[in-house]
């Protein structure tokens, strides 16, 4: 194990924009105002899906006080985040394809003229059958919504993956369960929604600020949308509040500010309601999943068989990735010999699905981790006996492939089992209270098939001088996850400088170079090995000049404190860290260093190959105390216990409330958060009123654990904490009610409602 004497890692240090977000002066997206800007609104569908005849903007330009008008055959190029499957467009062009979806836009001099002249908009239909069902979709007569799409009927993609003999080793398994589970259209609901401002400057270039997670990735579709060179366009992220995978697909508005700012010659402001916040979704795909578990006499699990009709809404987004992620999370945490994976992603007329927490592995989990909760009941065992002896080892391959270099998941199921008394309340409680234990993981540092031509991955540039101090520059964005105080807690360690000194640029396609984005929780692992990459080059040029200045070799030097020193003779031969710096400038000039990320690719000759590879992974054990109110269904949740591998934490505090939120957001889709809609494709509740999240009413007592975990190979010892812990969330509080009140819910959310028709059910069937 690699040395874990820090002095700025592994503290809580606080923030450097805490501050400013406590006290309302944290610039968003929203609160910027330029000289002349135009604000802007959206003409949206009122028909879930059909051809557009025409539109007529006439009357609207007209309206005094409107500067311009776009609508879709402006903007006929075809974008999405997987590269090589465009589907959307900036505006609906020639057909819409959901209720809400934009079909033309207005920028004036203030918000109710702009209001006004979507009303003089005149749009005719074609309709079109509308599906809201992948059922109906997927049916042999169904228009297809996506006329080019190679497969049959509404199918996205689909997919089908076998590992072992998983028909013999059904055949051969001492007990095998088979349950259909259903999963939740869930949304973000974070708190900013989405807004852009865009601004052509008088040279013919632009400049976007947007609260987005993938401000490189924005700066391309841009580029290809806009048919404008890349060199011409900036992007600019000010703070974000809150993405969770909603802001990591360029949005709609961004595009549609960015062609009416153009067109009208001033700055355009999109920001968008919160209705229009649920139109744009990229929430969870809601999935239909048949899983079927074998094991042998003494639960070992034997084979794992998935089939998996995902609703991907109206575009292509991330569904892709995530059909195959779902796929690579049947495999761990657990040894699985022998699986089976058949899933497809179908097109419908709602608001388009994508990437979410966790995503590809919520749902999976749910149906896997309820599975193994009653086969170990079914054989009389308890489900941590099941849950550890299938557990992988410290280091695990599985039988796709994927490398697992560094796991501490049997501490982690040992640690919460021991903190919760698991073993001591399960089957043991009162009628009306239970507990629940389950287990998850998550990528750290990953990457995606569709991006291995582009290298590297990330990249980071440390600049260090006596006027600014330390620079860090790296184009991963911080989210409000707070990756830019773990960048700037990394590059102070290994400069042996306070965390006060030291500055981070990000989320600036001009100032910063590459990264990827801030999803799939890569930053930690993939940008944090580009900066420390930079700081160690930094430190060979400051240690060349400081040895002369020493007279001792420049490998036998070291740094912390603000202090350059021997190793050999530490109090002997000591110099201040800023005099080598000033040193080394006057003698070569600026002081500049880059570093890079690409992760190492491991891939197999199936479909998906690469998605779900990571150079390490995070692991998390939960359990749950629930008591269910068995007059008015009302469950609450009481208690929560976590222990989480992150490896080593590089803050904390911040793992602290990075677990915290993962728990409270999976509470939400467990019990409460479901996105309704109509037959014919309207949202009946795209409100925080109607759509229910958890208040702070709603909150259990927290205890989250931090197991004791180093990955050598990563920087600092660092592993993921942001998404792994939303995965155990949802089986581990119906594991939990079905321990409480003798019943197995397989479709969230479990409402009120739901557990009482459930009691009433369970008696009927008794008497």
């Amino acid at each position: 194990m690699a040395e874990k004497t820090f002095r700025v890692v592994g503290t809580s240090v606080t923030r450097k924009d805490a501050p400013l977000k406590a006290r309302g002066e944290a610039l968003y997206a929203d609160d910027i105002r330029l000289p002349l800007m135009l604000h802007a609104r959206v003409k949206r569908a009122d028909v879930g899906h059909a051809r557009i005849l025409r539109i007529d903007t006439s009357k609207a330009e007209a309206l005094p006080g409107v500067k311009a008008v776009v609508v879709g055959e402006e903007a006929p190029i075809p974008y999405g985040i997987v590269p090589q499957m465009p589907t959307e467009y900036a505006l609906a062009y020639k057909k819409v394809r959901y209720h809400g979806e934009p079909v033309a836009a207005v920028a004036a001099v203030d918000p109710d003229t702009a209001e006004k002249a979507l009303d003089l908009i005149e749009v005719e239909y074609e309709p079109l059958p509308v599906y809201t069902d992948p059922k109906e979709a997927m049916a042999p007569d169904a228009v297809k919504i996506h006329e080019e799409s190679p497969f049959p009927a509404n199918i996205a993609y689909q997919a089908e993956q076998e590992f072992g003999d998983v028909d013999r080793a059904f055949a051969e398994s001492h007990y095998v369960l088979e349950k259909t589970f259903r999963t939740s259209y869930v949304n973000h609901a974070f708190l900013e929604p989405h807004s852009a401002v865009a601004k052509f400057d008088t040279n013919g270039e632009l400049t976007i600020w947007s609260g987005t997670q993938v401000p490189h990735y924005l700066h391309r579709t841009l580029s290809k949308v806009l048919e404008m060179p890349m060199q011409k366009i900036h992007v600019k992220v000010p703070k974000v509040g809150g993405g969770f995978g909603g802001k990591g697909e360029v949005s709609n508005n961004e595009l549609i500010a960015a062609l009416l700012a153009r067109k009208a010659g001033r700055p355009v402001k999109l920001t968008y309601s919160r209705k229009e916040v649920f139109l744009q979704h990229r929430g969870r795909h809601p999935i239909e999943i048949r899983m079927k578990i074998g094991v042998d006499r003494d639960g070992y699990i034997q084979a794992l068989e998935y089939d998996g009709t995902m609703d991907g809404g109206a575009y292509g987004g991330w569904g892709v990735v995530i059909l195959f992620y779902t796929a690579a999370m049947l495999h761990l945490p657990y040894k699985v010999k022998n699986v089976r994976f058949r899933g497809r992603r179908v097109y419908t007329n709602k608001p388009t699905c994508g990437a979410m927490r966790g995503l590809g592995g919520v749902q999976p989990r749910f149906a896997m981790e309820s599975l193994l909760d009653q086969i170990a009941i079914d054989l009389g065992m308890s489900p941590y006996e099941i849950k550890k002896k299938n557990a992988i080892d410290q280091t695990h391959e599985t039988v796709s492939g994927v490398y697992v270099r560094h796991s501490e998941y049997k501490q982690c199921i040992d640690k919460v089992v021991e903190n919760s008394g698991y073993l001591e309340k399960h089957r043991k409680l009162p009628f009306g209270r239970g507990v629940g234990l389950a287990g998850g993981y998550y990528i750290s540092g990953t990457a995606y098939t569709l991006y291995m031509s582009y290298k590297p991955h990330s990249t980071a540039t440390v600049r260090v001088d006596t006027e600014a101090g330390v620079t860090v520059y790296c184009g991963a964005t911080d989210i409000g996850q707070g990756s830019d105080m773990v960048l700037g807690m990394m590059a102070a360690e290994k400069l042996g400088l306070p965390f006060d000194q030291i500055h981070v640029v990000s989320g600036d396609t001009t100032l910063a170079p590459f990264d990827l984005g801030s999803f799939a929780s890569r930053v930690t692992v993939a940008a944090g090995t580009a900066v420390c990459q930079a700081c160690d080059r930094v430190l060979e040029k400051i240690f060349s000049v400081a040895a002369v200045q020493l007279g001792c070799r420049a490998q036998q030097l070291a740094v912390a404190d603000g202090e350059i020193y021997s190793v050999f003779e530490p109090h002997k031969k000591r110099m201040g860290f800023w005099e080598a710096v000033e040193r080394y400038i006057d003698a070569n000039g600026p002081l500049v260093a880059s570093g890079e990320f690409t992760p190492p690719r491991r891939t197999g000759k199936f479909k998906g190959a690469n998605i779900g590879h990571s150079p390490t992974y995070g692991f998390t054990a939960q359990v749950a105390e629930v008591e269910v109110d068995t007059e008015t269904g009302e469950i609450r949740v009481v208690n929560y216990w976590e222990a989480g591998d992150c490896g080593q934490a590089i803050n904390p505090q911040s793992v602290e409330g990075q677990v915290e939120g993962s728990i409270v957001m999976g509470m939400g889709q467990a019990l409460f958060e479901q996105v309704r809609v109509a037959e014919d494709g309207r949202l009946l509740n795209p409100n925080l009123h109607d759509y229910k999240v958890p208040t702070a009413a709603d909150l259990p007592q927290i205890r989250t654990h931090i197991v004791d975990s180093y990955d050598p190979d990563s920087p600092f010892g660092a592993k993921e904490s942001g998404e792994g812990p939303i995965q155990p969330v949802i089986p581990a509080i119906l594991n939990a009610i079905y321990d409480a009140i003798g019943v197995r819910f397989t479709e969230m959310p479990v409402t009120p409602e739901k557990v009482l028709e459930a009691l009433e059910r369970r008696k009927s069937e008794r008497s």
